[in-house]
């Protein structure tokens, strides 16, 4: 991926050129497509946009997309690099007008995946509702768990249910009511589940004896108000193979009236 030299694209930026590799690489990644929006699901490893030193973007991978005299695909909303799964993009100015307003007035609806140590937390279903306030530390940021009365409070919920467990780990389902940075990571720290392979709020490193390779959060569906229409409609990315793996692996049982969504 490089930036030509010569006058610039929209936003006073010369625009990206991609290669082949990374052409087929973001085109691999569709799970849905019409008019108005573009649905990928993302790899662990990518980042949606850039930060500091960043290259390689799924933001500057989506000119793959960009049609002649027309601006490539918007991103509605952010993963973590590390967290794989749905991720939306807006075809049209319209499209990301009304999707993005759907977003404030909170008419999103999302389903994540986690595996978290050392077992199911007690009770196996519940809200954790605790404010959370970032915090830097040298050049990296991190959320903290705050009182909610604390300078630059902010409030936070996620929903969360145990779907499976055995072998000193379970699998959750959870499902974030805001979207703070880190969120769904640093509330389930809280309460002493870390997810496996946060090294940034304490998850496991090795599960059943075998190395964690990332971060194991996943975005499994979101559901939304269509922009043409405003119906409600609902994407799935199916589960990783390295996640899938560390399932195997620790023998998770499914729990009585639950299922992997």
């Amino acid at each position: 991926m490089k930036r030509p030299a010569g006058p610039a694209g929209g936003g006073g930026r010369p625009p990206i050129v991609l290669s082949r590799e990374e052409i087929d690489l973001v085109r691999s990644l569709v799970i849905f497509e019409d008019a108005h929006i573009l649905a990928l699901n993302k790899p662990a490893g990518l980042s949606s946009q850039g930060g500091r030193g960043q290259v390689n973007t799924l933001d500057e991978l989506l000119y793959a997309f960009a049609r002649p005299g027309k601006a490539r695909p918007r991103l509605i909303h952010r993963l973590d690099r590390d967290t794989s799964g749905v991720i939306l993009t807006a075809k049209t100015k319209p499209a990301a007008g009304a999707l993005g307003k759907a977003m404030m007035a909170r008419r999103f609806s999302k389903a994540y995946l986690a595996l978290v140590t050392p077992g199911p937390p007690e009770p196996p279903a519940g809200l954790i509702d605790k404010p959370l306030r970032r915090e830097e530390i040298g050049r990296e940021a991190y959320m903290r768990v705050c009182a909610p009365d604390a300078p630059d409070a902010e409030s936070a919920q996620s929903l969360y249910r145990t779907l499976a467990a055995g072998m000193g780990a379970a699998l959750l389902e959870l499902s974030p009511h805001t979207g703070r940075m880190h969120q769904l990571r640093v509330h389930l720290a809280s309460i002493g589940r870390p997810i496996a392979g946060d090294v940034r709020y304490g998850g496991a490193l090795t599960l059943a004896g075998g190395p964690v390779p990332r971060l194991m959060l996943h975005a499994r569906a979101l559901e939304f108000p269509h922009p043409d229409g405003g119906r409600t409609h609902r994407i799935e990315a199916p589960i990783p193979p390295d996640m899938a793996e560390q399932m195997a692996r620790l023998h998770l049982a499914q729990l009585e009236g639950t299922a992997v969504p």
